[in-house]
């Protein structure tokens, strides 16, 4: 640093005393001859600490001629680590993202019903949008025909219990518990579904009391069939409605047609979309219809005695 003064011009040597000398700079005093008038200029240095003047000295000799220590004697500013230097570069030029906006809340609106038994001409609640696609109320109704022409009981299902896989809205279960059907289980992965729509669906036809709910993912479900499926053995009845575009229906009939939940006089209902191929039987258990609705298709299985009943 540089200091006016009006004194001559001081220059310190710098030089390292042993321990036996005294600790004191030694100064040169010189006068420079110019043309040119200058202001004279005091030039002070020193050493590091333990090479030189203690630092008490130093205090001493700088408020000697007028120095403020302070700003001096003070530590310098540690230099950025890399790390730092590092982070200051991966923020520049990167653009700050706008908040996503918030997903507005999902609605409902009754455009179901029941079409059958007990709680016919209900209405049912279903979520506004695509995200719960139920099943055709004209495939509906078919298929409970179906069935119950096929188990020999034209004006209801036969007693038993019913699983409704990828179950929604509760339309398929709550039209088999209308027409006779002992006990359903649902299977539903989404628990916004289960709480605003299929639950309500169930206390709104009394049929909450036979009825039990799985909030969990198909596949899982099938994984475990064997605790779900308990004392009471397999299920009578089994309902299959996917969303189209979100399974393999191959790997999904294959798993179903291992599982415990099937037995010997099971009927098994699925609803499938154009340009799939299902097969002639799952397990033990035979083809008894496959109809078209429009983009729709409905393919039921069951044993084989009740192919022979719907045949005439």
């Amino acid at each position: 640093m540089a200091v006016v003064s009006s004194s001559p011009i001081l220059l310190p040597l710098r030089m390292n005393l042993g321990s036996s000398s005294p600790n004191i700079p030694l100064f040169s005093i010189s006068s420079r001859s110019s043309n040119r008038p200058r202001p004279p200029i005091i030039v002070f240095s020193y050493t590091e600490a333990g090479d030189g003047l203690a630092s008490e000295e130093k205090k001493l000799l700088l408020e000697r001629y007028g120095l403020d220590p302070d700003e001096f004697l003070s530590e310098p500013t540690p230099p950025k680590t890399g790390k730092r230097k590092e982070l200051q570069k991966r923020g520049r030029g990167k653009s700050v993202q706008p908040p996503e906006e918030p997903k507005p809340p999902r609605a409902t609106h009754k455009l179901l019903q029941v079409l059958g038994g007990k709680a016919r001409r209900k209405k049912l609640l279903s979520p506004k949008g695509m995200d719960v696609r139920p099943m055709m109320e004209v495939v509906k109704g078919a298929a409970f025909d179906i069935l119950q022409a096929a188990s020999g009981c034209p004006a209801a299902l036969r007693p038993g219990r019913w699983l409704d896989l990828y179950s929604g809205t509760g339309s398929v279960g709550i039209e088999a518990i209308s027409r006779g059907c002992s006990q359903v289980h649902f299977v539903e992965m989404d628990p916004w579904v289960v709480s605003d729509v299929l639950r309500p669906n169930l206390e709104w036809t009394g049929f909450l009391d036979v009825s039990i709910i799985h909030t969990v993912r198909v596949e899982n479900f099938l994984e475990r069939a064997e605790q779900f499926v308990g004392k009471d053995g397999s299920f009578d009845y089994i309902s299959v409605t996917p969303p189209y575009t979100e399974v393999d229906y191959g790997v999904l009939m294959g798993q179903i047609s291992k599982s415990p939940l099937i037995g010997e006089d099971t009927f098994i209902v699925v609803e499938y979309p154009s340009r799939t191929d299902m097969l002639d039987t799952c397990g033990f258990l035979v083809k008894i219809t496959d109809r078209r609705f429009g983009r729709t298709h409905l393919v039921i299985y069951g044993p084989t005695w009740a192919q022979k009943k719907r045949k005439p």
